[in-house]
């Protein structure tokens, strides 16, 4: 079955573009674009979109706040946002990834690469822009600001296993399954169980809210990452 992709930007040429590309790609299909917040998790609901292609900066109800209640919805559980942003150092970013959204590229990614990370998103992975990710929730989570209601409780890491610490701590500095495997010297079999147990463990709903854990925790810290 296509992926059933819906569109959030405000502006209508930029929208425009992404549906030509999305609408090049076989295995996807447009099924709405939405020019605020608003119209986002409306049309999540009524057009039955599998991913949302989420602007942050929009008029009405923002990218963020609209993840946040695509997130809540029991109804949208399978519903996956993917955000997009012109800064690579937008701190809204990491407050997109705590609302949950499961990844994030700037709008300067070339086209092959947003198709790519949608089919990625939708299959169930997060995907997190590797350059500045880990710099951008390092220096983010140094604000004196509390996480807020929902996200992974650093408390929680005493639940870990040494070993799931070591996983936690590779994915938290972008490693996927197969790399952090060969790392421990573990199948990626193995890998993917203990990332699974860790997601259990700590509540949290994809990789991007591990990484966000790890470095609240302490963790992973910037001086090590």
């Amino acid at each position: 079955m296509p992926i059933r992709v819906l569109l959030a930007d405000d502006q209508r040429l930029v929208r425009s573009a992404f549906a030509m590309l999305v609408s090049s790609a076989r295995d996807m299909d447009v099924v709405g674009q939405a020019g605020t917040g608003r119209e986002a998790v409306e049309l999540a609901r009524t057009a039955r979109a599998d991913l949302v292609v989420m602007d942050i900066r929009m008029p009405d109800l923002d990218g963020i706040e609209a993840t946040r209640r695509i997130a809540a919805d029991e109804d949208l559980a399978g519903v996956k946002v993917l955000v997009l942003t012109t800064y690579d150092t937008d701190e809204h970013i990491v407050e997109a990834l705590r609302a949950g959204a499961s990844g994030f590229l700037v709008k300067d990614t070339r086209p092959a690469e947003l198709l790519d990370a949608i089919r990625t998103v939708a299959a169930g992975e997060s995907l997190l822009s590797p350059g500045p990710t880990a710099r951008l929730i390092a220096r983010v989570l140094r604000l004196p600001d509390a996480p807020p209601p929902g996200a992974p409780a650093p408390a929680a890491l005493a639940a870990l296993s040494e070993r799931e610490r070591q996983v936690l701590a590779l994915v938290a500095r972008g490693l996927n399954n197969a790399e952090a495997a060969q790392t421990l010297g573990l199948s990626p079999l193995t890998t993917k169980t203990h990332v699974s147990r860790i997601m259990g463990k700590l509540g949290a709903r994809d990789r991007a809210q591990l990484v966000i854990a790890a470095y609240e925790s302490g963790l992973v810290t910037p001086s090590r990452s």
